[in-house]
C-alpha cells in the first residue's frame, strides 16, 4: 500500500517554472487519463493552482505506483520539456508524509497566504476533476475526504482564516466591510493599475462588487486591466468627476506628489451631497492629502493604517497556528491508524473464515448425534461456538489492532499468515 505526493509549490519553485509544469482543467483531465493508461492500478488526483502543482497517486501494491523519476519524466513529457530541467524542482512525499502535506495545504497552512479560503476550493475542484475522470479509488477518496474535515475543523475551531495578513485583503474584510454591509450597489473606483489595486479588486469582486471603473494615466493598460474584472476604463482627466461618483476608491499611482489635494477635493465635495466615500489609499507616498479624511463622510486610510491592521492580524494568526498545526497532526494519526489497520483486514477476514468450516463441520457432526435437540438448543449451541471463536481469534486480533496503530505490522501478519497458514 503506497501513498506518495510528486510535485512544487511557491516554497521551493520560481513562478517561471511553475508557469511551465501547470495544468489547465483541460490539461489536467488529459493528464490524468494518460496516467490511468501508464499506470492502470495508479490512483491519481493532480493539483494544479498559480502557486503549485502536485500529484497525488497510490495503490495497494507498492510496485504499481509510479516513481519520483517516472512523474518528473511524465510531468516533462506532457510539457515537452527535457526531465533535467525540472527535476531539482519536483520534490517527493510519500507515506504518512504525504498525507500530512496535503491535510496542510487543504487547511491552507502552506499558502503564500496562510488562511486564505481559495486553496481549499481547489483541492476540492482537483478531487471532483479526478473522480469525474475516474482516477480516484479507495485511497485517494479516503485522504481527500479527510483533507476537506481537516480543513473544515481548522476553519471552525481556529480563527485562522479569518485573520487577513496582506494588505488587500485586510483592506477589504477589515475596513471596507465596516463601512459597507455590500458592495453589488457601490461605484469602485480603481486610480493606477498596480499590482496591489488589482489584488484589491479581486478581494472587492470576491465579494459581489458589480461596477469598477480604473482610471490610469496609462490608458491601455486601464483597459486591459478593467476587462479583468468586467468594467470600464476611463481617462485620467475625468478623475474629478469620476471621484464625484465613486463610493469607494483604492488608489495605488507612483505619483511623487498628491494627486487629490484638500482644495482640489473641496471644489467636487459639494456634488457629492455628503454621501459617504470610502478611501484605500494604496500609494507611496500618499496619492490623496491627509486632510482630506477630516471632510464629511470621508474615511481615509493609509498603507500604515492597513501595515498595522496586518500586524496584529498576523500576531494573533501565528498564536492559533499552534492549534491548526495540532488538528493536522492529530487527523494524520488517526488516518494513518485507519490506512494500517485496513492493511490487516484481509487477513483478519481470512482467518475468521478459515475458522468457520471446521466450526460448521464440528457442528453438524454433534447434531446428527443429537437428533432429539429442538432448533432453539441448537441455534444456542452454534451461537456458544460462534462465541468461542471470537474469544479464541480476540488475543491475535487485538495485537493486530495495537501494532497497526503503529504502521503496517508486516511481521505479526507474516506470523499469523503462517501459523494459520492462511493463503493469500
Amino acid at each position: 500500500m503506497k501513498l506518495q505526493m510528486v510535485g512544487c509549490s511557491h516554497h521551493n519553485a520560481s513562478t517561471e517554472t511553475r508557469g511551465r509544469i501547470a495544468f489547465s482543467p483541460a490539461q489536467a483531465a488529459e493528464a490524468l487519463q494518460k496516467l490511468r493508461e501508464r499506470w492502470p492500478a495508479t490512483e491519481a488526483v493532480l493539483l494544479s493552482t498559480c502557486n503549485r502543482i502536485e500529484l497525488y497517486t497510490a495503490s495497494e501494491e507498492d510496485e504499481a505506483t509510479p516513481s519520483h523519476q517516472d512523474v518528473v519524466a511524465f510531468f516533462a513529457e506532457f510539457h515537452g520539456l527535457a526531465p533535467i530541467d525540472v527535476f531539482d524542482d519536483l520534490f517527493e512525499r510519500s507515506g504518512e508524509d504525504a498525507v500530512r502535506h496535503l491535510f496542510t495545504v487543504a487547511a491552507s497552512l502552506d499558502s503564500m497566504v496562510l488562511g486564505e479560503a481559495q486553496i481549499l476550493a481547489q483541492v476540492k475542484q482537483a478531487y471532483e476533476l479526478a473522480t469525474k475522470q475516474s482516477s480516484v479509488g479507495p485511497l485517494t477518496n479516503q485522504a481527500f475526504q479527510a483533507a476537506l474535515k481537516v480543513a473544515k475543523r481548522v476553519a471552525t475551531e481556529t480563527s485562522i482564516n479569518e485573520k487577513r495578513v496582506s494588505i488587500p485583503s485586510v483592506a477589504v474584510s477589515d475596513f471596507a466591510k465596516n463601512i459597507f454591509e455590500q458592495f453589488d450597489d457601490k461605484r469602485i473606483l480603481l486610480i493606477g493599475a498596480g499590482e496591489m489595486g488589482e489584488e484589491t479588486l479581486t478581494y472587492l469582486k470576491a465579494e459581489g462588487a458589480r461596477d469598477i471603473v480604473v482610471v490610469n494615466r496609462s490608458y491601455d493598460r486601464a483597459v486591459a486591466l478593467a476587462e479583468m474584472f468586467g468594467g470600464r476604463a476611463e481617462q485620467w482627466e475625468f478623475l474629478p468627476q469620476l471621484l464625484v461618483d465613486a463610493d469607494l476608491v483604492i488608489t495605488t499611482t507612483g505619483a511623487t506628489e498628491p494627486i487629490v489635494t484638500l482644495a482640489g477635493f473641496q471644489r467636487i465635495e459639494a456634488e457629492r451631497f455628503q454621501r459617504d466615500l470610502f478611501i484605500l489609499d494604496l500609494a507611496v507616498p500618499r496619492d490623496f492629502d491627509p486632510a482630506i479624511g477630516d471632510c464629511t463622510g470621508v474615511y481615509l486610510y493609509s498603507i500604515d493604517d492597513l501595515q498595522e491592521a496586518c500586524r496584529r492580524n498576523r500576531a494573533e494568526r501565528d498564536r492559533e497556528l499552534p492549534a491548526a498545526l495540532g488538528i493536522v497532526e492529530a487527523e494524520t494519526s488517526r488516518f494513518m491508524a485507519d490506512l494500517h489497520h485496513r492493511a490487516t483486514a484481509p487477513i483478519i477476514k481470512r482467518l475468521k473464515q478459515g475458522w468457520q468450516t471446521p466450526k460448521e463441520d464440528e457442528l453438524r457432526r454433534l447434531f446428527n448425534k443429537l437428533p432429539e435437540l429442538d432448533d432453539k438448543a441448537r441455534a444456542e449451541i452454534a451461537e456458544s461456538f460462534e462465541r468461542l471463536i471470537n474469544k479464541l481469534l480476540h488475543p491475535p486480533l487485538e495485537s493486530l489492532r495495537d501494532e497497526a496503530r503503529h504502521g503496517v505490522p508486516h511481521g505479526l501478519l507474516d506470523a499469523l499468515k503462517r501459523l494459520f497458514r492462511i493463503k493469500e
